[in-house]
């Protein structure tokens, strides 16, 4: 049976703090729209209060998550426990997203780990949590964060890693602008 709440209590935010990933889910209004759904880890999601929550998005292939939220703002953050104990964890809020270069980046960057690549903060302001059993999810044991992503941020630089965002992140595959484009 799901229980639901309108702010992270403290057992949640530990809980939080001990998964090694989780996911993002947007999607656009238009009818017939990609839903996006991004699987995230690299120690990019921080607590900063019991009703908001936020990481540290790093250059991808593709800004989905940003498009939707600035088309419409809405965001759900998802945990699964892969652990003996189950438990699927889901926070539905309105999204912020904050580019570098503002004053919100700077009052939001010092809690994050620098990370090679960082493109925006997405923020979620939570209007409702919601806990699930997650007796359908397996079991698994973690093992390590890839570095690939960080890698290849590196190595381009952040000359490169600007020129591919205008590229690659100004637009949604369904064509709608991010604020890169703007």
């Amino acid at each position: 049976m799901a229980s639901f709440t309108t702010h992270l209590s403290e057992n949640q935010i530990s809980w939080i703090k001990q998964q090694p990933m989780y996911f993002v889910a947007t999607a656009p209004l238009q009818a017939d729209g990609h839903i996006n759904l991004s699987p995230k880890g690299l120690d990019s999601f921080r607590v900063l209060d019991e009703k908001t929550v936020a990481y540290l998005d790093i250059t991808g292939s593709g800004n989905e998550t940003s498009a939707h939220i600035c088309e419409n703002g809405r965001v759900t953050f998802m945990w699964c426990s892969f652990t003996k104990k189950p438990k699927i964890f889901r926070i539905y809020g309105k999204g912020e997203v904050v580019l570098p270069d503002t004053e919100r980046w700077q009052q939001l960057i010092p809690h994050f780990d620098k990370l090679p690549g960082a493109r925006q903060i997405i923020v979620n302001h939570i209007a409702k949590t919601q806990t699930s059993c997650g007796f359908g999810v397996p079991v698994m044991e973690f093992k390590y964060n890839r570095d690939t992503l960080t890698d290849w941020a590196s190595t381009k630089g952040e000359d490169g890693i600007q020129e591919y965002q205008q590229k690659k992140n100004s637009r949604s595959i369904d064509g709608l602008p991010t604020p890169l484009s703007l």
